[in-house]
């Protein structure tokens, strides 16, 4: 009989030294001391909106997000979700899964639980800081700072939507050369699109200040695993294999509002005017999420801010947009299960109705940091293990990760291309 090979340790603030062990001692307390300030800053406008109902509420939440920012910093044991919010039961489960792990060595604690768990439940804790206090329970303390990156990277925004009407006019005349350069190009601008992370900068500004496509040729040597011509295989066999019945779908599981949405929506645009596609999925945060995560609200409001924009190619984009999303040759979708603490290879188990409906698609297009940790299951592996063995039997369709590297997993190297990296460039992982 073959032996199953066990999963590799995961990532953790117990590794002193590590990403995960600055992440929980710095990172994730600033973000915290953030949200709390922007609390404060709007308690004007919670009591001109709802009176001293407003102001008390701000206080309540303040209060709790300071006592969390104190359990976190003090290595205090994860304790469980007292609310009643949808997803809590799912959530104390988790943390009872998490407990039979530690084998009677403690209660799980900060810095002694598998990072990714307890990065995510900070998030949930921050949700449930505001869903707990109405009437400011739909408050999303991430906003200012979204919308900011997005005003922020108007120069790119604008040569992005020009480049892609202009490149709208002639497609139909395009050879499928040519038409698979435009696809690498607009697949790379969305790869380094992720680079634009609020919850990496800790919510300081990360907009996308230069000319997104200028860059593209020498930003080539960075690339470490490059599938892109497997992308291009799928796409145009799922074309040739699908009857005039039956659509050619293409998945993005969202990470970034902001550049990186607005490079995610330009791609999906050019799969469906290039006929590579014929419907686009897009799958969103629930709630507000790793700082910079994009909800239903963001998606709405970055498509009319570039209806409204006073440039002639950015509203296009949003008008044209609009439309996709009427016809419903766009969906936009958010469940539950992207915002628990489980990696990928329980959703089957844990959310059978999501991975049923990823199942109906051609290719799936996992966006981001995050989604690569979770696809990976956020562990210590050996960087040339393949990407596939990594996913732990996740394989609803055909997917690929694009993601910029902001933590310390990394998967799929060819033997040795790992360490030749680390040799050169110590922290390769958080600054590429």
């Amino acid at each position: 009989m073959a032996a199953v090979a066990a999963l590799p340790v995961s990532l953790s603030g117990r590794f002193k030294g590590s990403f995960a062990y600055f992440t929980i001692k710095d990172r994730l307390p600033q973000i915290l001391t953030r949200v709390i300030d922007t609390l404060h800053r709007h308690k004007n406008e919670f009591f001109e909106e709802h009176g001293e109902k407003g102001v008390e509420a701000e206080k309540r939440a303040i209060s709790f997000l300071s006592k969390l920012r104190n359990e976190l910093q003090t290595d205090k044991p994860v304790t469980p979700l007292e609310d009643e919010l949808p997803d809590a039961a799912l959530w104390n489960q988790y943390l009872d899964y998490q407990r039979n792990l530690s084998n009677g060595s403690g209660e799980p604690s900060w810095f002694q639980s598998p990072w990714l768990f307890v990065e995510c439940y900070m998030y949930r804790r921050i949700h449930a800081a505001l869903a707990q206090n109405p009437p400011i329970d739909n408050f999303d303390v991430f906003k200012e700072g979204k919308a900011q990156n997005f005003f922020e990277s108007q120069e790119a925004v604008i040569t992005l939507c020009t480049h892609f009407q202009e490149l709208l006019k002639n497609i139909k005349d395009l050879d499928e050369k040519q038409l698979q350069e435009e696809f690498f190009k607009l697949l790379q601008v969305s790869l380094w699109g992720n680079k634009c992370d609020l919850s990496f900068s800790a919510g300081e500004d990360s907009s996308q200040k230069s000319g997104p496509l200028q860059s593209l040729e020498n930003m080539i040597p960075y690339i470490l695993v490059n599938d892109m011509e497997k992308l291009w295989s799928i796409l145009v066999n799922a074309k040739k294999r699908n009857t005039e019945k039956s659509n050619v779908r293409v998945d993005i599981i969202l990470d970034n509002a902001g550049f990186e949405l607005l490079s995610d929506l330009v791609l999906a645009d050019f799969l469906l005017s290039s006929k590579l596609a014929d419907e686009v999925h897009f799958h969103g945060k629930s709630i507000p999420w790793y700082v910079s995560d994009t909800t239903k609200h963001d998606f709405n409001w970055t498509i009319k801010q570039l209806q409204s924009a006073n440039h002639m190619w950015m509203s296009r984009c949003g008008i044209n947009w609009e439309g996709n999303l009427k016809k419903g040759v766009w969906v936009y979708h958010d469940h539950m299960f992207w915002t628990l603490p489980h990696d990928f290879s329980s959703m089957a188990e844990v959310a059978p109705d999501l991975y049923a409906d990823l199942q109906k698609s051609n290719l799936l297009l996992f966006k981001g940091d995050l989604n690569y940790r979770k696809l990976t299951g956020d562990r210590k592996w050996e960087y040339s293990v393949p990407f596939h063995q990594a996913l732990n039997k996740f394989h609803p369709a055909p997917l690929c990760s694009l993601r910029t590297l902001k933590s310390d997993t990394q998967v799929g190297l060819k033997p040795g291309q790992g360490e030749q990296i680390q040799a050169s460039e110590p922290e390769w992982m958080l600054y590429l």
